[in-house]
Formats: structure tokens, sequence, C-alpha cells
């Protein structure tokens, strides 16, 4: 099953051009306050850490994820990278850049979770609970991140 969610948000910069750029390359310090991530890591190799997920009946899911950091001459892009030997992982790819006195920040998730096969109407109606309860949930998590990022930000 794979539930998709998107943000795209504005936040002002009252800093410099190198510091704004050097922010928004920085996704351990700019992601640093958002809650709902958990075990984030930014090295050489890419950003790491997991999103958590509450889902109905299964409680708190940790989804794994992997993004490759390529700086651009405006800001930086995050690129998804696939993770092998999981039942349920999220792609987070993302674009974030400086225009003027302003940060612009476009994000897409991307779940993939292994359910049970649906067998019936009781196995149907549980994967349609899912895909719902994970759908909202991504999409807390995506109307959450500007107001993580933009804490960052102020410190």
């Amino acid at each position: 099953m794979i539930v998709e969610a998107t943000q795209d948000f504005t936040l002002p910069w009252t800093g410099n051009d190198a510091a704004a750029l050097s922010f928004v390359r920085d996704p351990a310090r700019a992601l640093a306050r958002v809650r709902f991530l958990r075990d984030l890591r930014a090295d050489a190799g890419g950003v790491r850490g997991e999103l958590l997920v509450p889902l109905p009946g299964l409680g708190e899911v940790d989804l794994p994820f992997h993004s490759a950091l390529t700086p651009t001459p405006d800001g930086a892009t995050l690129n998804p990278q696939p993770i092998s030997g999981e039942r349920a992982w999220v792609e987070v790819a993302g674009q974030a850049r400086l225009d003027g006195s302003a940060l612009h920040f476009a994000f897409q998730f991307r779940a993939h979770l292994a359910t049970p096969d649906a067998q019936g109407w009781g196995g149907a109606a549980f994967e349609k609970m899912i895909r719902a309860a994970a759908a909202r949930t991504l999409d807390r998590v995506a109307r959450e991140l500007p107001s993580g990022i933009a804490q960052a930000a102020r410190e």
C-alpha cells in the first residue's frame, strides 16, 4: 500500500544569503525541531531517520527513510533512496531554496506499507482503515513541518 502527502510553504528569512544557504543545506539543523522525526542523522551518505506514524490498532509505527542531499545554487534538494528489507518505509523528497528574503520549501512523502493480504470484507475494511489513518497522519505530519523548521530557523 502506498500513501502520499505533500507540503509547500514559505518562511521569512532575515539573515544573510550565506546563512540561509547554510541552513537549508544542513538538514540536521533545519529539521532538528520537527517533532515527528526520530534518530535524524545527516552525513556525506545522506539524511536518515524515522518518521513516527501512529496507526489505530497497530500503535506507533516507525517508518525509516533515507534521502540524498544535493546542494543547488539557490538551496538544496532531498532525493529519496530505496530502503530494502523493511515492511514499511517512507520516501522523503524535498526542495528548499532562497528567494530574496524568503525560504521556500516543498516536501513530498510517499509511505510504503506492507499490509496482510485483504481477504474478504474484513481484510478490505482493515486495509481501508489503515490507508485512511496513514493518509491522515501523513497530512498531519506535512502540516506540522513548517512550525518545526521555523523554530529551528529562529535558533
